[in-house]
């Protein structure tokens, strides 16, 4: 038997001590919709017998709307720092129910979908998304949104992250109370929305969608395009530490060593034998992509010894590799390097401090020292934010 029908068996005038659901929907100057929004809610949740509240999370709004949604019947709880996030947090921290919807105050959801999110809920989801990019009624949502926008980011945030969403940014959603410490949610902006999905996909929790209606809504919009989807961004990026630093890090070094080597091998590209110029630019390359993958380590390892995020691809990692595999590695490319060094610098000798002579050598030789600096000194970065894990482990 479902949750909502044992609320129905208890009758609608039977006492509850706990709400089943709480309906949470942050608020900015929204005296226009604010009261409807909380109307509508509460007659969604009395017309399926579903025990509940409308918890009203204000902005520090300055039209009245606090009063006019307590007024309606919400429970208000004021958060005076700004921001999308920060509302809901606030909001989140008063709900008392075992279930939480989200919607917002501008009357672009139908708050008669909440009966929908509480049955996905009693069937086991532990997040639930509504997908509007098929239901989108004229005017509800700006061109550049609609086709631009959402799916670029959502489509980002799946290859980064793999939630399988169809509507990342959707603002209409529900969840089990109990997975809110498990999120650990802590962004403040618009970012809040991508935050919610990152964390529940890196969680493995059960995650699902379906279809709702998205309405022109009321009053005046508060969306920044270019900044909110900014934040949206820069939060996908900061969050992918591989798609950010690993990958086009190793893209780089990969491409200067075949400049490399193609330069001292001599090859012919393009009708003609590349130069030290060209070997230089490798070399910068190979040098500014060590560096790059080195910080993506060093990221991957902050996320999870500080931050006690799973990240299985920099478990696998660290469970193949120790320091020593590092500094071994580093002082084999530095002593190699060196050698070269010496032996340049003694053909040189022999030539009286003239011409350098092979130059490409001399390129060759100094790129293995600087890597081999890189690779042994980032180890023992790696190594020495590891000790954080071993604090917590005792």
């Amino acid at each position: 038997m479902s949750t909502i029908e044992q609320s129905a068996l208890r009758g609608p005038g039977a006492p509850v001590r706990t709400p089943l659901v709480s309906v949470v929907i942050p608020c900015l100057n929204e005296a226009e919709n604010i009261e409807e929004c909380v109307r509508r809610a509460r007659a969604a949740m009395d017309g399926a017998n579903i025990p509940g509240e409308v918890v009203v999370a204000d902005n520090d709004s300055s039209d009245g709307s606090a009063e006019l949604a307590a007024a309606a019947g919400a429970r208000v709880v004021h958060e005076p720092r700004r921001g999308y996030g920060s509302a809901y947090l606030a909001g989140f921290g008063a709900a008392r129910g075992e279930y939480i919807v989200m919607g917002d105050a501008d009357l672009t959801y139908d708050f008669n979908e909440i009966p929908r999110f509480v049955a996905e809920l009693d069937q086991g989801a532990q997040l639930v998304m509504g997908d509007r990019m098929g239901n989108i009624h004229p005017g509800a949502m700006p061109w550049l949104h609609r086709y631009v926008g959402n799916p670029v980011l959502t489509g980002i945030l799946n290859l980064f992250f793999r939630t399988g969403v169809s509507d990342a940014h959707c603002g209409m959603r529900g969840f089990r109370r109990d997975i809110l410490p498990i999120l650990d949610l802590r962004t403040t902006g618009m970012e809040f929305a991508s935050e919610m999905v990152i964390r529940a996909s890196k969680e493995k929790l059960d995650i699902r969608e379906f279809p709702i209606e998205y309405h022109p809504r009321g009053g005046e919009s508060k969306l920044s395009s270019f900044r909110d989807g900014w934040r949206h961004l820069r939060f996908l990026l900061v969050h992918s530490p591989t798609h950010l630093f690993v990958i086009p890090g190793t893209v780089l070094l990969l491409l200067g060593a075949l400049i490399m080597g193609i330069v001292l091998s001599e090859v012919s590209i393009l009708g003609r034998v590349w130069g030290i110029h060209a070997e230089l630019a490798g070399a910068m390359m190979v040098i500014g992509g060590t560096q790059i993958v080195g910080l993506g380590l060093a990221a991957h390892a902050y996320g999870s010894y500080f931050m006690g995020e799973r990240d299985p691809w920099f478990d696998r990692m660290r469970a193949r590799f120790r320091l020593e595999h590092g500094l071994m590695l580093g002082g084999v490319l530095l002593f190699a390097g060196l050698i070269m060094c010496v032996v340049i610098f003694i053909a040189w000798a022999h030539r009286g401090f003239a011409d350098l002579g092979n130059g490409g050598a001399a390129v060759l030789a100094t790129t293995l020292v600087i890597l081999g600096m890189q690779v042994f000194f980032t180890s023992f970065l790696l190594s020495i934010l590891g000790l954080r894990r071993i604090d917590n482990a005792r």
